[in-house]
């Protein structure tokens, strides 16, 4: 229960700060710069918590092929029996950054610190007493330099390079994590933007998922569609080695009244969460935003 109360006070407080935000916009698509605070005219200071990717909440998601007992190629983190968990969930995805330091580096650069947590929920769930099937924790150390380059009709606007840890916070078995130095840039052209991040992961002694990097890739691609009433964007991961894994998720923002915007989602692929990271699945959600791209 404390994590409950924990994720709602945290989705509530994320809410409050990101109010007037939210109030003054529909559905549309921020601008790099806004997003990123490239400009003078943009920049709003350092210790501002912004938004940094989606924030919603699926009230119901299905899954075809739900992950009833999680395995690693590390025996030490395989779970030797199944959970009866249900097709059905809820999920959360919560995502925020903050600037920790600006103009470094010649007077170039930004350093910010970012954070994404989901979690997913069996509350329909009344068998095993409605758990949180699986929480994910992603910190981030940002560095982001303002650049201009032209690809393809694209003005490219970023590029940097981050620290990312990702762990679910469990013991044995169910323990997952790793470490990555990851690298981006991002380009737009009208209501298109697309933002590359490949990555190196990072020497871990005890392996706890030792082949990640063959499931859920070595690499993403993130291209965001907006328009007035609309948002569409796909998140999708490669492996560069096997070319039936990775993964594809396709997310369809929509206005409904006002302020209140849904959220369908359809994903497939390897890596939902990192219990997930070598177990394929197609899924389905709907729910609401609170803060796209």
């Amino acid at each position: 229960m404390k994590r409950i109360y924990f994720l709602v006070l945290l989705v509530f407080s994320f809410c409050q700060s990101s109010a007037q935000t939210i109030a003054e916009q529909s559905v549309r698509i921020k601008s790099i710069s806004e997003r990123w605070e490239l400009a003078d005219s943009t920049r709003k200071g350092t210790f501002l918590l912004t938004s940094y990717k989606p924030f919603y909440f699926s009230l119901g998601r299905w899954s075809s092929n739900p992950n009833r007992q999680p395995h690693s190629e590390n025996p030490a983190y395989s779970v030797p029996t199944p959970t009866d968990y249900n097709k059905y969930e809820a999920r959360f995805h919560v995502s925020f950054k903050v600037k920790l330091l600006q103009k470094i580096f010649w007077g170039k650069g930004d350093l910010w610190a970012g954070y994404t947590q989901k979690a997913h929920w069996q509350i329909y769930n009344t068998g095993v007493s409605r758990p949180f099937r699986e929480l994910n924790y992603e910190p981030e150390l940002i560095l982001n330099f303002p650049i201009r380059y032209k690809f393809l009709g694209f003005e490219g606007r970023t590029l940097g390079v981050a620290f990312n840890h990702q762990s679910n916070g469990r013991e044995l078995p169910h323990s997952r994590s790793w470490n990555r130095v990851m690298f981006h840039t991002s380009m737009e052209r009208k209501n298109w933007q697309i933002t590359l991040r490949p990555w190196i992961r990072l020497k871990d002694e005890d392996d706890e998922n030792p082949q990640i990097m063959n499931y859920i890739g070595r690499g993403e691609v993130t291209v965001v569609y907006g328009r007035p009433r609309h948002q569409i964007y796909l998140v999708a991961t490669h492996p560069f080695n096997k070319l039936n894994r990775g993964s594809a998720q396709l997310n369809w923002i929509f206005q409904i009244r006002n302020h209140l915007k849904g959220h369908v989602q359809m994903s497939t692929g390897y890596g939902e969460t990192l219990i997930d990271y070598n177990h394929a699945q197609n899924t389905v959600g709907l729910g609401i935003c609170f803060v796209d791209w």
